[in-house]
Formats: C-alpha cells, sequence, structure tokens
C-alpha cells in the first residue's frame, strides 16, 4: 500500500431529502422541502413505513431516521411526508459522479450518497487537496443544487469519520496527528463496529471513548474481544489501509433468484422452506461481493402465473443470513393470498459496501455472532460444496439448502437505472 496517500470521502448532506427538495424546486415547487420539518420515508397516505431522511426543522422535533411514520407525525403533525424515488436518487448519485471522476481516476461508490475519491499524486495537477476539496463541494453545490461535506484524510477510515466531523456543506480533516485531538475525545460507540452488543463489554472494562479504546493495553483487548477487539483497537488507532476501489460495488444494482417449484405450494411452513434456501444463496452472494443490503424484496406467482411482490426498507444493511430472511419471512406473510404458489423470489439492493457498515440502536444483540457464523458457512459450502452444511429446517425436507444461482440482471449497464 502507497505511503502518503491523499483520500476524500464525500458524503450528501441529507441525501435523500435534499434531492427530494432539489427535484422539486428544479421542477417549479414554491418551497423548499429543507426549510420546513419534512422527511422521506413510507406511504404518507397510509402512514406507514418508516423516516429515510429529514429536514434539519425536523431535527427540532426530535424525529429520529428509522422511526415509524406514525411516531414521528405525533411528535409533529404539520410534518410533511414524501415518498422516495430512488430512479431519482440514482441519477443524482450519477450527476455527482460524472464531476468527482474529473479529478481522479481511482474513485469508489460507496453507497449511494457516499463516495470515496483517491487524491493521491493529483496535487501536481489540481492542487492542494483541502483548497481542492473546497472546489470540488462548491461545484457540486453550485451545479447539482445540493450539498455535500468532504473528509479528507490517509485512509478511508478516516476520511470518513472526518466527513461526520463537520456538517453540512463543509470540509473537515482527520490525518494520523490529528486523531488523539478529534477522533480519541468521542464516545466509544461512535466507532465503526462498536455496536450494541460490543459497547457494554468494553464499558465493562472502563472504555468509554475511543480514546480509552485506541490506550488500552493490546493483548488486554485480544484476551476480551477476540478477533474482533483486534479490529477496533486498530479502528481506534486510524489503523486501516484499504484501497479505493471502483467497479466492484459501482455497477451492481442487486442480486436476486428465484425458482420454479415442480409442485404447488399451498403451506407456510413449505413455503418458509423454499424463500429460506433462496436466501442462502442470495445472502452468501451478497457477503462474497463485500456489500450489505439496505432494501429487501420478495416476488411471488401463482397457479395462473399472476405475479406479485413486496418490498422493505431496511433500517440497518445488513449481509446476514438470519436477518434477511427474518425480513423475508415478515414480507410473505404480508404479501401472500393463500392461493397457490409455483414460483418464488427473492431479491436484496439499495447495496453498499461492508466495509465500515453503520451501526444501529435496533440492531439484533447477536448480530456479531450471526456474522462470524456466516462466515463459517461460506467457507465450508466453498470448499466442500453446497449441500455440505444446511439449515436443519432443511433436512428431509425434499428442499435443497440452497437454490438458485447467478441472476442475468444483477451487473447491467449503469444506463439502465436512469
Amino acid at each position: 500500500m502507497k505511503q502518503n496517500r491523499i483520500i476524500f470521502h464525500i458524503d450528501v448532506d441529507s441525501a435523500y431529502l435534499s434531492w427530494e427538495a432539489v427535484y422539486r424546486l428544479q421542477n417549479g415547487a414554491p418551497l423548499d422541502l429543507r426549510t420546513i420539518p419534512s422527511a422521506v420515508g413510507g406511504d404518507p397516505k397510509s402512514r406507514h413505513g418508516i423516516i429515510l431522511a429529514k429536514s434539519t426543522p425536523a431535527k427540532q422535533y426530535k424525529i429520529q431516521t428509522g422511526e415509524t411514520l406514525h411516531n414521528a407525525l405525533k411528535k409533529c403533525p404539520s410534518l410533511h411526508i414524501v415518498s422516495p424515488s430512488y430512479g431519482l436518487y440514482m441519477q443524482c448519485s450519477n450527476a455527482m459522479m460524472a464531476i468527482l471522476e474529473e479529478y481522479s481516476p481511482v474513485i469508489q461508490r460507496f453507497s449511494v450518497d457516499e463516495v470515496f475519491l483517491d487524491y493521491t499524486d493529483m496535487e501536481h495537477r489540481w492542487g492542494d487537496p483541502i483548497t481542492m476539496a473546497h472546489r470540488i463541494k462548491d461545484r457540486i453545490k453550485e451545479e447539482l443544487g445540493f450539498t455535500v461535506s468532504i473528509g479528507i484524510s490517509s485512509n478511508k477510515l478516516l476520511a470518513k469519520m472526518a466527513s461526520d466531523l463537520k456538517k453540512p456543506d463543509a470540509v473537515a480533516t482527520v490525518f494520523p496527528e490529528e486523531i488523539s485531538q478529534k477522533i480519541w475525545p468521542l464516545p466509544v460507540e461512535s466507532l465503526f463496529y462498536v455496536g450494541r452488543a460490543t459497547l457494554p463489554k468494553l464499558n465493562k472494562i472502563g472504555i468509554y471513548t475511543i480514546g480509552d479504546l485506541a490506550t488500552c493495553d493490546y493483548e488486554h483487548i485480544k484476551y476480551r474481544l477476540k478477533s474482533h477487539g483486534i479490529m477496533i483497537w486498530n479502528y481506534a488507532n486510524g489503523r486501516e489501509d484499504s484501497p479505493v476501489r471502483g467497479g466492484k460495488h459501482m455497477d451492481m444494482k442487486g442480486i436476486g433468484n428465484s425458482s420454479t417449484i415442480a409442485f404447488d405450494v399451498e403451506d407456510k411452513a413449505t413455503a418458509y422452506r423454499i424463500l429460506l434456501a433462496i436466501t442462502e444463496t442470495v445472502s452468501m452472494r451478497l457477503r462474497h461481493t463485500e456489500n450489505v443490503c439496505g432494501l429487501v424484496a420478495i416476488s411471488l406467482r401463482d397457479t395462473e402465473l399472476r405475479t406479485y411482490s413486496h418490498q422493505r426498507k431496511l433500517f440497518s444493511p445488513t449481509d446476514c443470513t438470519k436477518e434477511i430472511f427474518k425480513t423475508v419471512a415478515e414480507l410473505f406473510d404480508e404479501a401472500w393470498r393463500r392461493e397457490p404458489i409455483r414460483n418464488f423470489g427473492v431479491r436484496v439492493s439499495e447495496l453498499s459496501s461492508n466495509e465500515f457498515q453503520q451501526k444501529s440502536l435496533f440492531d439484533d444483540i447477536d448480530r456479531e455472532r450471526n456474522k462470524a457464523l456466516d462466515a463459517v458457512i461460506d467457507q465450508v459450502r466453498l470448499r466442500y460444496g453446497s449441500t455440505s452444511i444446511m439449515k436443519a429446517v432443511l433436512l428431509n425436507s425434499g428442499i435443497k439448502s440452497m437454490i438458485g444461482g447467478v441472476g442475468a440482471d444483477d451487473y447491467p449497464m449503469m444506463a439502465s437505472l436512469l
């Protein structure tokens, strides 16, 4: 890995809300959603779903991303809610990418609203990185109408943390010599991969800030938390050296599989087993691409060849089979019309890199254990075949442990997303 790297992390401020506001203003709307209590999420008519993004005025009512529309409207009855427009968001993301590509040949779309840009060796062409970051930020605001915050450092982890320090419409740095001043005073739970399960373990041994973790004895944290402890100890000290990767996460729209069954499925138990086997394949492929998903969808086709589907936005992106299947089962319960089914499909989308997976207060407390279990199962299957290990519920069921292969629509041209 090259020394003295310069990495930018570009993060769109309140992305969904900002993009909705800009689009509406450009199409003649008299009011800027960003200036009133407003939010993107769910179905405004039925008031079902969760808050995906909210305006700054909405924050004054203590409305939280991920809470239900019902609860948000209790806090602020005048809250203006708009449904998400994912096609629009992809267009906005692509427009931003087109600008960023002018400044570096090495860019990684981390998610629809976050991008890493490798500025290493670009100073001779564009000048000082901090000055250039301000210029990029201002250009995006002027040409596209929304604001971004940019973090700068020598690696992706610190650049991403830097972009969170100063928002909105700002540039911040966290270089190695600035870690003790800017990062160590923060609560330890603000560090990536310190989730709800890890936090009490750290508090129990007197670790409350990132600085506490960074300066604690390496062997002690390794003994307490094993490999996970080693990782977060290194993160607390700003040690991370993954490259900015172009391509792998940029062109992938989603991952999905479907299967036509040789018999009519008329009971929930059998349907669950089939959906589990499909989910096993989809989840393993998701982990193989080093992504997590933010949206889960199922499709069902009855014996009359009528197809219908149901989907749900996840509060916290995941790649865990157990978590994805939990949502799949819930979607099936809500969508199934009690008629015989011949074809089942599972699809995950809204993909983002799994490198620095955001934590959530609502995470399954066993997420770290589930991730470790998934990793072991994947290794066994890759070495000995898909039938080498299977869920007990599928034993003697006549249903394979994994169903499906690579879908033809997993890697579309970017133009098809517009």
